[in-house]
């Protein structure tokens, strides 16, 4: 079942380790300085470094006309730098260009030291605190904060000369720095140090990136926090917004990703808190003017948009900016670091989804990234996110759309997949989206090699990773099951819900399913074939037999080398059992008699008839053979109601009630806004599951010892309370509780291998040698005849 919500097209840089130096003896220091090209002999700043560095103002494609060196307190406390000076030389010079600063820079704030103009393009820097007039190279180059006001002189192992209190050296080919110098600048790049500024671990290369220019000035406080707000300030460490509402200037950030009405960007210099988002989502409501790598300001108005409309009112909404004023500053922007979720990154949770216990998450405060998948993923959403070898836990289906989690994650299956459970939903699955390129067509247990990235949005109630490009598949090798035949003796029983077949289907679903039946099941004895539709299909003509979907399919099965088989059924009144409208779909008994298997035949019954049972001299019969259970009970209402058969193998009876219970069809998600999500859809099945109890009750009472089998789609869980009314007092064993756990699934719904489809059998069946499966070969597989595995259960009645 597939909710109705929808997208409108619809990640943070990585954090650098910090690094610490043990206790070590003097020599040994020295030693690993002169490894260092240039030097470090001087711990990491307490508080005053160099922040950023920019050359290239003024210059052609320049976003900036005026070069620039900001400064940054990572310190606790006020430091005045009155009297101190920023100094540049050249990249192998030893002759420095001196500016004199003054002022006090409060903790956490910066401090904008305008120098040259170039040629005049570019726009005006934000209002510097101190102006000078060095003309800094473009690509590469030196720059130290001092803390004094004489020239240095040195042309290497400048970090450690008198007074000096940083040292950035800027492009290969500067020959001084703290550790290695950062990459080579350009017009449209400057030097920015990681962790808005805070990172520091005298080594340039890992301290600094290269992206597009950022000045901010000493109003700007907080890590990060401009007076032209920064992304991080928008999205805040929340589930929704705090500033949603309001107006937003000069938000600076990359274009990471453009989509047909909108496009994402995402702030290079992410501030050090992992829980707010350093990306979101501009709507423009069009075709945007933008290309990704550009470097740009945003000014716009906050906003929540809930995807899906007023159908949607359970998803989570997604903070956007809209009616956009977009100036690009600069292009062929370095694009922020893509941030790794799994293994070598940040590991999303692996059990818990959301920790609130009641009501609407956007208004329940206690954001815990840390713990709770669905804060996790809101830390991360509209960021470039990336994946490596991410290990496929849901087929790519019709909309294009696969299921993946990083490697490491969850119980898995023993086929690849992802085992949803009482209290695991899997808060490590994310779906990857087709909005922004083409996703492959990939199969459960197959991985997708290397890195997947991409942008996090939220569509159809899950965090939807829109791909940027097509991952690789590297295949699994997982194959279609095929079960154990039975053996002489050996009554074989099935169920198999072949999804809405109708005449009007391809000849190839048809001959497909035959061959799932005699191949994969090998021609069982009994099938119970859930939604099969009538003769008109989804045609709300007012049909109701079935008479031409079942001489299709049994023609299939003969074609396919399968035994002849024959069948029973009730048509039900039309439009009275839901799913698909028009089809009136409905269970069967499919049968073959070869083997030793018959069907006792007590007509009579209509499709408002209720079957009950008989006491025949110690013996049960049912009063109608087909029947059907309760139908004007309105635990059955809109959905189909149960059927029940009498048989008779090698002359012992054998009762066999085959089930479709009600859909999930209105169930909250599982990452939606309301928790824990309610499952409405419940209620229906419980009452549903005593009816059918209550039937199976009274043929026990008459034998104890009665053959029962009871199967079909019951649409819960085998953990579910629906499984728990049909078991209670031990009357009946469950089949799929009884596998080990990877083995527990019949169905795989966004990633979550669960158990859906079931078989159930009385007390005495449950005590022979008898062989259980659940044969695997759809739900995992991108090509698929129906959404459900079939099982069979092979037991031993000689």
């Amino acid at each position: 079942m597939r909710s109705t919500s929808n997208s409108r097209i619809s990640p943070r840089a990585p954090r650098v380790r910090r690094r610490t130096l043990a206790a070590a003896s003097a020599a040994a220091v020295v030693a690993a300085l002169v490894a260092l090209p240039g030097g470090v002999a001087q711990a990491v700043s307490p508080d005053i470094v160099i922040s950023q560095v920019y050359g290239g103002g003024g210059n052609s494609g320049a976003p900036y006309a005026n070069d620039y060196v900001e400064l940054y307190n990572r310190g606790t406390t006020p430091v005045s730098v009155t009297g101190w000076t920023v100094q540049y030389a050249s990249a192998g010079g030893s002759s420095w260009s001196r500016t004199t600063l003054s002022g006090t820079i409060a903790p956490g704030h910066y401090f904008l030291v305008q120098e040259a103009a170039g040629a005049g393009a570019g726009a005006a820097l934000p209002a510097a605190d101190v102006t000078g007039t060095i003309a800094l190279s473009a690509t590469s180059g030196k720059v130290a904060l001092v803390t004094n006001g004489t020239a240095l002189t040195c042309a290497s192992n400048c970090a450690g000369q008198a007074g000096v209190k940083d040292l950035v050296g800027y492009g290969s080919s500067a020959s001084s720095a703290e550790g290695s110098p950062t990459g080579n600048l350009a017009n449209s790049t400057a030097a920015l140090r990681a962790g808005g500024g805070a990172t520091d671990t005298d080594n340039n290369a890992a301290d600094f990136a290269v992206g597009a220019p950022a000045p901010r000035n000493s109003a700007t406080g907080g890590g990060g926090n401009t007076g032209g707000t920064r992304i991080h300030d928008i999205q805040g460490a929340a589930r929704t917004s705090p500033l949603a509402g309001s107006a937003v200037s000069a938000v600076p950030g990359v274009v990471t990703a453009v989509g047909p009405n909108g496009f994402w960007f995402q702030d290079p210099q992410p501030d050090s808190d992992p829980g707010t988002s350093e990306g979101v989502y501009v709507y423009t409501a069009g075709a945007p003017s933008v290309a990704v790598g550009d470097s740009v300001t945003v000014g716009a108005t906050v906003s929540q948009y809930r995807p899906g409309g007023t159908g949607g009112t359970t998803n989570l909404s997604i903070t956007e900016l809209t009616a956009p004023t977009v100036t690009v500053v600069a292009h062929n922007a370095l694009l922020p670091a893509a941030t790794v979720v799994g293994q070598g990154g940040r590991i999303p949770p692996s059990a818990v989804i959301s920790s609130v216990t009641s009501g609407d998450v956007e208004t329940a405060g206690n954001f815990q990234p840390a713990t709770d998948g669905l804060d996790f993923w809101e830390s991360l959403e509209g960021m470039r996110v990336e994946l490596d070898n991410a290990a496929v836990v849901g087929p790519t289906n019709k909309y294009g759309e696969l299921s993946v989690v990083p490697q490491g994650s969850g119980t898995r299956t023993n086929r690849g997949g992802i085992l949803l459970q009482a209290n695991d939903g899997n808060p490590e699955r994310v779906v990857l989206g087709k909005a922004l390129a083409p996703t492959p067509t990939a199969d459960v247990g197959d991985t997708l090699s290397g890195a997947t990235v991409g942008v996090l949005d939220y569509a159809f109630g899950n965090f939807t990773l829109q791909v940027t490009a097509t991952p690789t598949v590297s295949r699994g090798g997982t194959a279609p099951e095929v079960t154990a035949a039975p053996t002489a003796g050996q009554l074989a029983v099935a169920t198999f819900n072949v999804e809405n077949l109708a005449p009007s289907d391809p000849q190839s679903k048809f001959d497909g399913l035959a061959a799932g039946i005699v191949t994969n099941l090998r021609s069982p004895d009994l099938v119970a074939l859930e939604e099969i539709q009538d003769n008109s299909g989804a045609t709300d003509d007012g049909t109701v037999s079935a008479t031409q979907t079942l001489a299709k399919l049994t023609a299939a099965i003969a074609a396919a080398g399968g035994p002849s088989y024959s069948y029973r059924a009730i048509d039900p009144v039309d439009g009275q059992d839901g799913g698909q409208p028009g089809g009136n779909i409905r269970q069967v008994f499919l049968f073959r008699t070869d083997r030793g298997l018959t069907f006792t035949d007590r007509p009579g019954a209509g499709s408002t008839t209720a079957d009950s049972v008989v006491n025949a001299g110690g013996t049960p019969q049912l009063a109608y053979s087909p029947g059907r259970i309760d139908p004007s009970n309105t635990a059955f209402n809109a959905s189909r109601k149960p059927l029940a058969g009498e048989f008779r193998w090698n002359g012992k009876p054998v009762f066999v009630i085959a089930n479709h219970f009600n859909s999930k069809g209105g169930d909250q998600p599982l990452f939606g806004r309301y928790q824990q999500p309610a499952r409405p859809s419940e209620s229906q099945r419980h009452s549903q599951a005593a009816a059918v109890k209550g039937f199976t009750d009274q043929i026990l009472a008459v034998d104890p010892n009665a053959a029962v089998v009871v199967l079909g789609d019951l649409n819960d869980f085998e953990y579910s309370q629906t499984t728990d009314i049909l078991t209670a007092g031990g009357s009946l064993t469950d089949l799929p509780r009884t596998l080990p756990l990877p083995e527990r699934y019949t169905y795989v719904y966004q990633g979550n291998s669960q158990v859906l489809d079931h078989i159930l059998i009385s007390g005495s069946l449950a005590a022979t040698a008898y062989g259980y499966d659940i044969v695997h070969l759809n739900s995992e597989f991108s090509t698929q005849l129906s959404d459900h595995d079939p099982q069979v259960v092979r037991i031993p009645l000689p």
